[in-house]
């Protein structure tokens, strides 16, 4: 048995875990605890088809220069960070070309489709648009 291999082993999880819950410390909440309603992911879901499934695509796979929305390279992509990291860019870059096309309540809604759509449970609490407000819950994949 190679108690090397298992040490660096059981070495790498814990910095891993204590990451999360480092993460989870500084922002009290995880995407997990149910951030978005389902009526607000409807929206969002209207709102990616008109302004985003044209370079984002209609599944969110991604096209020639705008990467998937969807799946695990999406999740641990945002892994670490906030969800206002991912509101902020959104709300300053999409659409690209005029941002100025959807409110923040608009990219909110979206936001809340995209988490939908990646398996992230809905609560009862509608997702808000201020980044500031947002940056309190982790983006935990």
């Amino acid at each position: 048995m190679n108690y090397r291999l298992i040490l660096l082993s059981t070495a790498i999880i814990l910095v891993g875990v204590a990451g999360l819950i480092r993460v989870n410390a500084q922002t009290g909440r995880l995407i997990w605890d149910g951030v978005y309603t389902e009526e607000q992911a409807d929206s969002g879901a209207q709102l990616y088809e008109m302004l985003c499934a044209e370079c984002h695509g209609g599944e969110l796979e991604g096209g020639e220069t705008a990467p998937a929305l969807l799946g695990g390279e999406f999740m641990w992509a945002w892994n670490g960070l906030s969800v206002g990291d991912l509101f902020e860019r959104l709300r300053i870059s999409m659409p690209e070309g005029n941002p100025s096309d959807m409110s923040r309540s608009e990219k909110a809604d979206v936001l809340a489709f995209l988490l939908f759509r990646n398996a992230v449970p809905s609560g009862d609490e509608v997702l808000g648009d201020r980044t500031a407000r947002l940056r309190a819950i982790a983006f935990a994949a």
